[in-house]
């Protein structure tokens, strides 16, 4: 356990070397980000990363997201899961989809090592104080495709130390991005790809809401950067290799399933804005989740009162989906590293040259 989290904690580090999107001049949309610009500006959200790197072939992980530092079991957050493309093994979806409230923690991981996250996952509950009667749990736990290129996903290299690693390590504030947890052996527009995430701060009805988003880039397609064609610019003119986006929505906002999958549809806005097509074999996922303590629920209340927004309210928390949505995968892209394994190697995105692109068509703040 101490070298995994050892190795961890350095793959944290190194993935940070390379700066975040903002920090460079990428900025888009217009409304302010976060204190960490991280999906952990919604209160009381932690991530935690598991990553795994072994021998010449596995390069993959595990990234937890818990809605708040309670049993979510006995405090459940309404939640809605919006599917762009469901070519993609997502477990617990229609649970979601049925009750509209997550009861466990989200995991990522690659695709081969969903069952195996999500039995982790399980066990690490039922053994968990109070839970001694409990006779069925939800796991949610997505993934994407991890083993086109760096990863050996037939081993289903993803055991319980790395499950628990990643929930026992999920912090607030900054959040490690690129070539770390469930985005170490990632690809997207055939660069690496990886984790990412952003926020925004809105003001709807009468009070001030945080959005907050966090991504796992796998996919295709021809990349644009605040709508100019990088991608081709730097000579790659879209690719057909299918891939996959997960991406995690968190708000402070008093929001039930119904608006939270409204919310979740936008977050597709800011995907298709960075390139995406979402082809045939791609599976795009959206979860999304409101941590406000007025709509949470315990399982054995018969009867429910919350005060929710109204859908007039929705509009700008809409915006701040697009808007942390298409920077979270910008970071993904722009601090992730060049990975080798088995034989092969993904390079990262050339960063200056994508910049010195942006700077000519006067895209950069």
């Amino acid at each position: 356990m101490l070298v995994l989290l050892l190795l961890s904690a350095t793959a944290s580090l190194h993935a940070q070397h390379r700066a975040r999107a903002r920090a460079l001049g990428v900025v888009p949309g217009t409304l302010p980000p976060g204190r960490h610009n991280a999906i952990t500006d919604v209160a009381g959200v932690r991530v935690g990363h598991a990553t795994v790197r072994e021998g010449d072939s596995v390069r993959t992980g595990v990234t937890a997201i818990l809605p708040h530092g309670g049993n979510i079991f006995f405090d459940r957050v309404p939640a809605a899961i919006y599917v762009g493309n469901g070519f993609g093994k997502l477990i617990g979806l229609t649970q979601v989809a049925e009750l509209g409230e997550l009861e466990t923690p989200i995991l990522l991981t690659c695709t081969l090592c969903v069952w195996r996250a999500a039995d982790a996952l399980v066990a690490r509950l039922l053994a968990a104080p109070g839970m001694e009667q409990v006779r069925s749990i939800n796991p949610v736990v997505g993934e994407t495709n991890d083993g086109y290129a760096l990863n050996a996903i037939r081993r289903r290299p993803i055991a319980p130390v790395h499950v628990h690693a990643a929930l026992e390590g999920a912090m607030g504030g900054p959040v490690p991005e690129g070539s770390v947890g469930a985005g170490t052996g990632t690809v997207a527009f055939g660069w690496k790809g990886g984790m990412g995430t952003s926020s925004r701060r809105v003001t709807a009805a009468d009070s001030g809401w945080t959005v907050g988003v966090i991504v796992q880039t796998n996919f295709g397609g021809d990349l644009h950067i605040l709508g100019v064609p990088v991608g081709r610019e730097l000579g790659r003119k879209g690719l057909a290799r299918p891939g996959s986006i997960m991406i995690v929505v968190a708000t402070d906002a008093p929001v039930l399933s119904r608006n939270l999958q409204r919310l979740a549809a936008r977050a597709i806005i800011g995907l298709g804005r960075t390139g995406s097509v979402m082809d045939n074999g791609s599976g795009d996922y959206v979860i999304a989740f409101s941590t406000h303590p007025a709509v949470r629920r315990h399982p054995r209340t018969e009867r429910h009162s919350s005060a929710e927004l109204g859908d007039d309210a929705m509009s700008p928390l809409f915006q701040a989906v697009v808007e942390a949505t298409e920077e979270a995968i910008y970071n993904s892209l722009f601090t992730a590293t060049t990975e080798r394994a088995g034989g092969n190697i993904v390079e990262a995105l050339p960063v200056e040259a994508a910049l010195e692109i942006l700077r000519k068509r006067g895209a950069l703040r």
